[in-house]
């Protein structure tokens, strides 16, 4: 790519990249307020509907149990020979206009004996199942589930028993016959054209719903229970089976009235996405032409500038072609300005290219260096293998002097000694890239303190493991991770007095692991922690200060990141984040 072209592809991206910027997080700003304020007025409207309803609700169970204990109701004792409770039931059915579809006084058998419609006195109505039941201060008011009559009007059947003020057996029920196409009504003015409202039971049947939910059989749908989990909230979903296509609902559930607490309704308000959200589709079509705009006044300015800007380094480009073709080219001659810097800045990047070849020519030998190193550091196991097991045979000799044993003892350990370093050189000096495979980390937290528990029991270390995470499982090389946790946790126990304590935690998400290892040792300095996990830095006697360098290696081949700090209990704390 010449650098004309550069330079326009920067001018552009200077001129119109902001300015995408700009409109793209002016856009999502308005769209997120816009989308806040829909999702608040379904709530708002929810809770409103939500309310309106319980209070109609409290209304009709309030009338039933004051009525039922009216000194009237008592001629159902007489039959109601003189029809004043019949009287009464019409004139209270005609007083509530159209709220009652019919009131029924029945004896316990179920026989009319009293009503507001003369020709259902002596019917016997037949009851159904319990639907729903409310405890008011004056007696239980029993309702069966909202049903469709003959002549298309919807009701909602209540009914509680008339106390006896002659003995303790009640007299009979009194049941209001609620006409509940006037609630559907009632949301249908709530709702509008745009908006859909549907009142649930605690089951997911719908109770009542504005125009389009209420079908001619009267059969009403059954909502999965991931409708009802969070009232009081908005969210976008498939409106199935309500309504077709993608919609926002907001939810609330019934507060009650009064001393009525409510039957645990959800009330759902429902508006199609795609016609919530016009006013933000119309607004992007407006950012859109703003920035094609904005990019046809940016594209010509920026051929004119980058053309302009070029010629110089263009002229300056045909002399660097030249240069490769000599053998030692004479020096541009000088110029003004920013040409003449780069050519300055050419002459002397000969120079630095001959520096920089000769220290490449060091790197390669210190790093020939490192490999024969860790050649010699593999070849020097063999003969301390041979020395140990040559001492400990020693020791076992029936003969040998009390001098003599100190003096194989000292082998032994010093052998010892000498083997861990070379292993630690070793570890350090192979880079081996991790096989990943999928691993439960926490069984390998086990796997190592299991290992390790002979000697905390020596130290008298206690430890413990505070699994948290939902799911263990990382893609990981589980020998790489078992080596970090044991050079961690072996770290720990020489780090802590007898008596410490060691703790091993994990937890994290679905794009992260964390392991925790924590000890109430002396803790590391916070001057000291940015330089712990360089190679021979270290703060124990007889260390190497290779293990936390191997340590740091491995967690970053795994993508991941290891950082030191302080415990709760004062000592060090170490936290790995391995990607998942």
């Amino acid at each position: 790519m010449t650098i004309r072209r550069i330079l326009l592809a920067a001018f552009l991206g200077v001129g119109i990249l902001p300015a995408a910027v700009l409109t793209a997080w002016s856009f999502t700003r308005t769209q997120a307020a816009m989308r806040a304020e829909i999702e608040h007025s379904l709530m708002t409207q929810a809770a409103v509907s939500a309310a309106d309803l319980d209070k109609q609700l409290f209304e009709r169970l309030q009338n039933a149990v004051s009525w039922a204990r009216l000194d009237v109701m008592q001629d159902l004792h007489v039959g109601d020979v003189d029809k004043r409770l019949a009287g009464y039931l019409a004139e209270m059915k005609l007083s509530y206009g159209g709220v009652y579809v019919d009131l029924h006084a029945t004896d316990m058998d179920g026989r009319v004996v009293a009503s507001s419609d003369p020709s259902a006195i002596g019917r016997r109505l037949d009851f159904g199942p319990i639907w729903q039941q409310a405890d008011m201060a004056g007696g239980t008011v029993t309702a069966e589930a909202p049903r469709r009559q003959a002549d298309g009007r919807e009701i909602l059947l209540l009914r509680l028993p008339v106390a006896s003020q002659f003995s303790d057996s009640p007299l009979g029920q009194l049941v209001l016959l609620v006409n509940w196409s006037q609630v559907g009504h009632s949301l249908d003015a709530a709702a509008g054209e745009r908006r859909t409202i549907a009142v649930v039971d605690a089951s997911g049947r719908l109770v009542v719903g504005s125009n389009g939910l209420r079908t001619s059989d009267g059969a009403a749908p059954m909502l999965a229970a991931d409708w009802l989990v969070r009232p009081g909230t908005a969210v976008e979903r498939d409106g199935a089976p309500l309504i077709g296509g993608t919609v926002i609902v907001g939810s609330a559930r019934g507060p009650g009235s009064g001393p009525f607490a409510g039957l645990g309704w959800t009330t759902l308000v429902l508006e199609p996405s795609r016609a919530a959200l016009a006013p933000v589709h119309r607004m992007a079509a407006s950012f859109i032409v703003l920035l094609l705009v904005t990019a046809a006044a940016t594209v010509p300015l920026a051929f004119w500038v980058s053309q302009r800007i070029a010629r110089p380094i263009v002229r300056l480009t045909d002399y660097t072609r030249g240069f490769m073709r000599q053998q030692q080219p004479t020096a541009p001659p000088a110029a003004s300005g920013e040409v003449g810097e780069l050519t300055r800045a050419f002459t002397h990047m000969v120079d630095d290219l001959d520096a920089s070849r000769q220290t490449l020519v060091r790197a390669s030998q210190l790093a020939a260096i490192g490999e024969f190193a860790a050649m010699m550091a593999h070849e020097i196991r063999t003969p301390l293998g041979i020395l140990r097991s040559s001492a400990q045979m020693l020791q076992q000799e029936a003969g040998l002097s009390a001098e003599g044993r100190e003096l194989t003892g000292f082998i032994v350990s010093e052998t010892q000694r000498l083997n861990g370093l070379v292993g630690t050189l070793l570890d350090s000096a192979r880079a081996s890239p991790p096989r990943r495979a999928p691993e439960n980390v926490e069984a390998l937290i086990e796997r190592s303190l299991t290992l390790l528990a002979h000697q905390a029991q020596h130290q008298q270390v206690a430890y413990e493991c505070r699994f948290e995470a939902a799911d263990p499982v990382a893609a990981i090389d589980g020998e790489q991770l078992l080596q970090v946790l044991l050079n961690l946790e072996l770290n720990a126990l020489q780090a802590m007095p007898r008596g410490g304590r060691l703790s091993v935690a994990t937890r994290g998400d679905q794009d992260w692991l964390v392991i925790e290892v924590a000890d109430n040792g002396p803790g590391i300095a916070a001057a000291e922690r940015p330089h712990v996990f360089e190679p021979f830095v270290y703060r124990r006697e007889g260390g190497l200060g290779l293990g936390l360098a191997v340590v740091k290696q491995i967690v970053t081949a795994h993508g991941g990141d290891i950082t030191v700090g302080a415990a709760a209990s004062g000592g060090a704390l170490f936290r790995i984040r391995l990607p998942r």
